[in-house]
Order: structure tokens, then sequence, then C-alpha cells
């Protein structure tokens, strides 16, 4: 696998695709800057190519579980099923959801219970005490133990190859007690794991396997199948010898139970955990992590700050928490990344949430696409968010209506698709181009538009926020681009695109049912902040984005300032939805991208630098706690609601350097433009970006913006 983590395996001296001029920024580690306190406020969270960690558990922020010593939520997941089941689906055609889809049993990592530490210090037993620290980085979990005067530290990490290991030392003499057990989750019906002791390799050896219920389908009853780990291997091993201590027992449903007791001082004690299909390499890998554990531990750190200074934009401003919660997304955003190459997963991309089913999404990858964008190894870490897409196209999984609109499910993974489908796969085309104008690769466009959108959109586009105008006119530029020009006249034809017919489409919209300085107002009054994702279309009527910001974005009576803003919907319909789903999604990081993004695309800068600023600052900082958050929702009364560490939050980013920074460049037509939005509260703002194959420094002031670094030839434009 080409992972990005596993180019630091045994390479720790050799940088990897740097890009050397005089604007390359210096140094940083970004891991020991983002390192801050969680205990008792999110769970821990870490994350390999196809091997999680989730340390306790916090069940929509609400603490459940305290982490404690040793390893408790690992858990593989490679996408071979979206929960806890393998079932085949029964639907036929197109629908088929192939093998592996679960509408329940996806946080499944919740029921697992691997390595969980007890202290014996003179004869007394602390069971699975919890931190009096836990500090969080993009490499590792620092956890810190204060029990009967002794001070117990663990470094827990996912090393470059995998598996997952915690060192452990304690500052006097102690044994340490793990217990566990093989995979069993609420929804199984048996188990028939089997252990051993491999004593010439001091480790636990289990096969997993069972019945679980699942639901593969839509609509339909659980069925029992094979449970996700059905024939694989988990390993534990340790640096001291388990196997004279090890105690192991089988329940009455066929669960295998072990426990052992080793000794633990200054010099430390590593304990391990791998999977694998094959048992021989589940064996390797957990033996490895515990031989070479300290090279492994700065492998992970070296890469994760390789990726964080040397693959995006660098970022500076004159309020750091602002610059601490863009590397704090951006870390995020790449932890996710997997690349399997199995299946249909054959190339790398993010995902969105751990705390919720991992994988892409198709509404998601709208932004995370875009992201990727502005990565600089754009074929390892951007072209993947498009291209994964094309396997469910290609092998025609995917729902056709009778008007001719072919609609992708929501996610997908090595053999399966959820079946929850939706039409924004027409604003992958957008970020495809994106990625294009980026790198000028025709290649890539071409396997983006033949057997993928040229197949999913040729009898109809599907729409998102009224964007079938760009779409279609990148649709005619990808055909004569990637030597399919007879395709032009189709899209020509397909989506009409004169003047006076755009024009008409979006007055036909504007202040609908009666709603005053609103576009698209629904006939039952859910006011949302969807109508100003329109704006993002450079068609949008300026006229019209400037009264509805006014009348609407600014409005803290009726319309969409709360707390911060935006409000998912607005005060005005708050009074009439207000289900428990509706409070929970009080305030949303997609809504507020969109409807930010479309306020700087109409070139509204005062307010969409203040109101960025304020959603930022309110939604992605806890003043509280002094430290970045990532949360899927918080709900109307302002409480953290969802996934502690979302993906969701991606297109912040954008935000950042789309909006703030006003950039855009083309790499074919050697433009790099500059549409500055300093915000009046911040006395500078600098970007500097790797630009076809160059590093390009942009540095703002209230006195104007500065740019250097591009190469001969380039032209600049500066609006």
């Amino acid at each position: 696998m080409n992972h990005p983590l596993l180019l630091a395996v045994l390479s720790l001296l050799c940088p990897v695709g740097l890009l050397y001029s005089s604007e390359r920024p210096e140094f940083t580690d970004y891991c020991q800057r983002l390192e801050h306190e969680i205990q008792g406020r999110k769970h821990g969270f870490m994350a390999g190519n196809v091997s999680y960690y989730v340390g306790g558990f916090h069940a929509s922020w609400k603490l459940i579980e305290d982490e404690t010593i040793g390893l408790t939520h690992p858990f593989h997941h490679d996408l071979r099923s979206r929960g806890v089941g393998l079932l085949e689906s029964k639907l036929t055609g197109t629908e088929h959801t192939g093998v592996g889809n679960d509408f329940s049993g996806w946080e499944f990592y919740k029921d697992t219970r691997v390595l969980y530490g007890s202290v014996i210090i003179d004869g007394e037993t602390f069971k699975h005490p919890k931190p009096s620290s836990m500090l969080w980085r993009p490499d590792k979990l620092i956890c810190v133990y204060e029990l009967e005067g002794v001070t117990i530290r663990e470094e827990k990490f996912i090393a470059v190859n995998d598996a997952a290991a915690s060192i452990i030392t304690s500052s006097k003499p102690i044994q340490l007690r793990f217990d566990g057990h093989s995979f069993y989750h609420r929804n199984s019906v048996s188990s028939s794991a089997a252990l051993i002791g491999n004593r010439g390799q001091n480790a636990i050896v289990i096969t997993e396997g069972g019945e679980v219920k699942s639901r593969p389908d839509p609509n339909a009853p659980e069925r029992i199948g094979p449970c996700v780990y059905s024939g694989m291997t988990t390993v534990l091993t340790c640096s001291r010898d388990l196997t004279k201590t090890t105690e192991t027992e089988r329940d009455d449903r066929g669960v295998q139970h072990y426990a052992f007791t080793v000794p633990c001082d200054p010099q430390g004690t590593v304990v391990a955990w791998a999977m694998h299909d094959q048992e021989k390499d589940a064996v390797k890998l957990a033996r490895d992590t515990i031989a070479h554990h300290q090279q492994f531990l700065l492998a992970k750190t070296k890469e994760m700050n390789r990726l964080l200074n040397d693959e995006i934009p660098w970022f500076r401003c004159s309020d750091s928490k602002f610059v601490d919660i863009y590397y704090y997304l951006w870390s995020l955003y790449l932890m996710y990344y997997i690349d399997v190459e199995e299946g249909w997963e054959q190339e790398p991309h993010t995902q969105t949430a751990v705390n919720n089913f991992l994988g892409m999404h198709r509404y998601d990858a709208m932004f995370q696409i875009k992201v990727g964008a502005w990565t600089q190894d754009k074929a390892e870490l951007a072209y993947g968010n498009v291209l994964t897409w094309k396997h469910l196209t290609e092998n025609g999984r995917y729902r056709e209506t009778a008007n001719g609109i072919r609609m992708l499910s929501d996610n997908k993974g090595i053999s399966w698709h959820s079946g929850a489908y939706g039409g924004e796969t027409s604003e992958h085309v957008r970020g495809a181009w994106q990625i294009y104008q980026h790198t000028g690769d025709v290649t890539f466009l071409k396997k983006c538009y033949e057997g993928h959108f040229r197949k999913l959109f040729w009898e109809r586009l599907s729409l998102f926020a009224m964007n079938s105008f760009e779409v279609a006119e990148i649709l005619e530029e990808m055909a004569e681009l990637t030597g399919n020009a007879s395709d032009v006249a189709h899209w020509q034809e397909l989506v009409r695109r004169d003047p006076e017919h755009i024009r008409r489409m979006f007055d036909d919209r504007w202040e609908a049912n009666g709603i005053s300085n609103y576009f698209a107002g629904p006939s039952n009054g859910m006011t949302m902040t969807n109508a100003f994702w329109a704006m993002r279309s450079e068609f949008f009527p300026q006229d019209y984005a400037r009264k509805m910001v006014q009348a609407w974005a600014l409005n803290r009576d009726s319309g969409f300032y709360g707390e911060f803003f935006p409000l998912a919907m607005s005060k005005q319909a708050m009074q009439k939805f207000n289900t428990p789903v509706d409070h929970s999604f009080g305030y949303t990081p997609d809504t507020a991208y969109f409807t930010l993004d479309g306020m700087f695309r109409q070139n509204l800068v005062k307010e969409a630098t203040e109101l960025t600023l304020n959603h930022i600052e309110n939604y992605n900082w806890s003043e509280k706690w002094n430290i970045p958050v990532a949360p899927e929702a918080y709900r109307r009364d302002v409480t953290l609601f969802g996934d502690q560490y979302s993906n969701f939050n991606a297109g912040k980013i954008l935000l950042y350097l789309e909006g703030l920074a006003g950039l855009a460049y083309s790499v074919p037509d050697k433009t790099f433009t500059v549409q500055p939005a300093l915000p009046e509260a911040w006395d500078s703002m600098e970007v500097r970006l790797p630009v076809d194959g160059s590093w390009v420094r942009v540095q703002y002031s209230h006195d104007g913006v500065k740019v250097d670094g591009l190469k001969d030839g380039w032209k600049q434009l500066t609006n």
C-alpha cells in the first residue's frame, strides 16, 4: 500500500518530495504545536492507514468511559464493511448494495475490549485508572497517571506499519495487569473465536469469527451473517514475557477472554496490537513494533510533520488561535487518508468521521475534493477523492430515475455501497476541474471524464445549488481536452445556457412562496442556509446576494445569526420546526462553508470576512478549554453534538485559502490570482503554497498584497 505514512518507514533521514525555494517556510514541529489536553473533554483518537484508535468513549461529547492504561479500542477498518456485518445485498439491478453494507453497527469500536490495564502497587490493585492528563497530538496520545506517589506515563501511537502500541514507563517498579476479549458486538449472535498462546513469539493469537445481525438493504429486515472480522487474526504482544502469567477463558457465548501481568519500571514496558487477514503477518507486525517501537514512533512523528510542513499551504495571521485551528483541521483531513487497493477502493482518499461510519461521503466530498486540490502531491492526496467514486459508475451501481438522472450512494467501500442516493456528484465535476487547474494533468482529467462523469451525466445532469451552468461548461471543456470533442455538442444541448434563460432561472426563484429577500423559498417555510449556497454560482445576481445577506445573514432576530453565525435553520423557521433532530443540528460545518463561500464569491468582502471569523472562532475553538475542536454539529442551545473529530469541517480550510486569502491559480494558463479579504480585526496574514513545483509567498496587510516566488512566465492577477 502507498499510504502517506508508509513513506516514512526506514527513511528517517531522507526527505520525501520536498520543494526547495527561497519562499519555502522553515520547519515547524506541528505535532508539538497542536498538543493539547483532552482528558474529560474528548476521547482519544489516532489513525494509521487501515487501523484506528479511540481511547475511552464519549457518546456525542458525553463522557461514558475514561481512557485507561494500555490499548482500549484499537480497531481495523479497511472498508470491507460499512459496519459490523458482511452480508450480501438481496436487491437486484443497479441498486444491489454489494457485500458489506450495514445500516447498523458502524460504531463497532465501542464494543471492542483489547488491553485494559490495571496497576498493582505493593499488592493493591487500581483497576483501569483514568489519566490525570491525556494530551492529543496528530502523531500520538500521551497519558499520565498519578497513583500512590507513582507516576506512570504512556505514549500511544499507531505505527507506520498499522500496528498500535503503548510505551509505558513508571517512576517506581509496579505490576501491570491487562485484560480483554475477542471481538463481540452488541449485534453479535455467536462467537467462533479461537485463542492460542504463542510462546515463541511471546504473543496471544486470536482467530476472530462469529455471526452478527446486520441490515445490508434499505427498508429491509435484519439478517444474520458473518461478522466484519471473520477469519482475521488479532495479535497481542509485549516487550516483557507475558506467557508465564497469561490466563484464558471461553465463555458460554464463545467469546475468548484473556489476561496477563507484567512488570513495569523506569526502563519501560511496551504492549502492541495488530490485525491482519494472515496470522503470520499479524504476528510480524506486532513483534516488529515491539522490537522497533522508538524508531516507529519517531517515523510517525516525522511523517505527520512532513505532511503538515510540506504537503499543505503554510498559513500565519496575527491571531494565533486561527493558525492553530487551520493546522488542526488539516491534521484531521490528513489523518483520515486511507489506501486499501482492493475492489472499489483502489485510490487513496480522505474520510469523514471515526465516531460514525468511516469512508468518504458523496456529499462531504464536494468540499473535501477541493481541499485536496491545495496539497502538493496531488496524485497521492487529491486524485483519489474524485476517482474513488468512478468504481460505482463503471460497475453500474447507482439509482436511475425515470427522467434519466443517475445518482450515486452516500458512501462506499471495497465491495459495498450504502444504498442512500443523492445528486451532489455533479459538484465533484467542479472539484475535479480545480485539481486540473492546479496540475494541468490531462491524464487525470481523462480518467474522471471517460467512464465516470460522461456516463453518469449523459442523459441528465443532477443539480446542486444551481451549479448546472458551470458544470455543463466544465464538461464541455473536459470533452475537448480529453479527445472527446464530439461530445461537446451534446453538453451544449443538455443544459440551456443563453443569458436570458440563465437570468430567468434565478429570477423565477427569487422571493418564491412569498418569502421576502430570499432565494428559492420552500412552500413549507423551512428557511435554511441552502438559499445562500446558490450564491456560489457566478451567475447569481449580485443585487439579490446583497439583499439576502442584509435581510437574513446579519439578522439576529429572525434570520440565521444565532449565538454565532450561521444557524442551519433561520430563527423564523426554528419556531415551527423543532423536532429533536432539528435541535441536534442547530449549527453545522457544511452549511457554514457553503454559505460563507457564496458570500466571498459575490465579493461581499466585509460581510464574508466578519462572519467567517465569527463562525470559525465560535465553532472550531473552545474558549472554555482554550483548544481547537472539530465537532459534527452544535445543538441549538450551543452544546456540542455528534462526532468529536469530524472531517465534515474540511470546508473551513477553503474559507482560509479561497475566502480570506482569495487565492486561485491555473497551471495550464500560468495565472496566479489574489482577491484578498484581510479581516479588519487582523493586522496581517501570510500564505505560502506549493505551485507548479515551487513555493509562492503571499503577504497581506491593510496597505496591500505582495506576491513572491512565481516562476518566470506566470502572470499575477490581483482583484
